[in-house]
């Protein structure tokens, strides 16, 4: 079952999680095995998309919004998208747009960042706008500060969190066709304005103080934890390996129905609105070459048809609502 734990170094401006997707995982890649268009994702491909899961559920589980989390990678190599959505009760949802063969041992800058042109985005969708209100996204390269290529995602999240929230991040990510699993070691914000990560921080304080030394530490152990050790060890295990010395506070774990979970959250009305967003002309002459509108969720399998008159149904009721939202009739 799927467990995400949260926990606190005593004393120190410090926190951590630790991930295991299992169920949730292996049910993403079930209905994506299950798919006769697609078949499923090459090892490499896999791995990659299970890091992302792990990750996006790591960074929803460090912050106080009521939206969707989206944490995607995209590029110009064979894998165009990979993307995971996870909501604020950590039900969440995976996929990847692959064209073209992705051999084992393909590098992540092979994979998605052919030319150097590829970006990891975060969004912050909130469930409640304001009027006007755009999501919040942060977009980084998939490089760092000197050109050089960034080759596992960790590196990526890690830059992103230097560069886009001032936060210092250490993430171990691993993922086979069983589990998708990470651990999060993440300097707590001392001072500054609300942001993703929290609020900025304040390293002149840290360095007056001598907290730096205490976080390099727990980095350091943190990046001594294997990728196998990660997939294998139950959470107790990798906690006492790493951090036997350390005083931690845990926090209640969440597993079961509050903790990581497949969902979908696709439906009939909202493929029928994105059908009428294509505009009557374009609809019909998809119905012209066939005899319905088939679409199909990337993220679930689930195939959503409208026939002709459930098309004409559509653009009616289109206009039966934009009329009376303007007040004519």
């Amino acid at each position: 079952m799927s467990e995400l734990h949260k926990f606190l170094f005593d004393g120190l401006p410090v926190r951590g999680a630790i991930v295991r997707l299992t169920d949730s995982w292996q049910e993403i890649l079930r209905r994506r095995a299950s798919n006769t268009e697609h078949g499923p994702y090459p090892a490499e491909v896999q791995s990659l998309l299970g890091e992302i899961t792990a990750a996006a559920a790591l960074m929803q589980s460090n912050i106080k919004f009521d939206g969707a989390l989206v944490l995607q990678i995209f590029g110009d190599g064979p894998v165009k998208l990979a993307v995971t959505e996870v909501q604020p009760d950590f039900s969440l949802r995976s996929t990847a747009t692959v064209v073209g063969d992705v051999p084992n041992g393909t590098p992540l800058s092979q994979m998605v960042n052919a030319t150097n042109k590829g970006r990891c985005a975060i969004t912050l969708d909130p469930k409640t706008k304001f009027p006007g209100q755009q999501p919040y996204q942060g977009v980084v390269p998939l490089f760092d500060d000197a050109g050089a290529p960034l080759e596992r995602i960790s590196e990526v999240l890690e830059h992103y969190m230097l560069q886009s929230e001032q936060l210092d991040t250490t993430l171990v990510l691993a993922a086979d066709d069983k589990v998708a699993a990470g651990l999060l070691i993440q300097r707590l914000p001392l001072e500054g304005a609300g942001n993703l990560a929290g609020s900025m921080v304040s390293r002149e304080n840290e360095e007056q103080i001598g907290l730096n030394e205490h976080y390099n530490r727990i980095a350091i152990l943190a990046k001594s934890l294997k990728s196998e050790e990660l997939l294998q060890l139950d959470v107790d295990t990798v906690l006492r390996r790493l951090y036997w010395e350390e005083p931690l506070t845990r926090f209640e774990p969440l597993i079961g129905e509050t903790g990581p979970k497949f969902q979908c959250n696709c439906s009939r009305e909202r493929v029928g609105k994105m059908i009428v967003s294509l505009g009557r002309e374009e609809a019909e002459s998809i119905l012209m070459e066939r005899n319905d509108i088939e679409v199909g969720c990337e993220f679930c399998g689930v195939q959503y048809r409208f026939d002709p008159v459930d098309a004409a149904q559509l653009f009616t009721d289109a206009v039966l609502l934009q009329q009376g939202n303007t007040g004519t009739h």
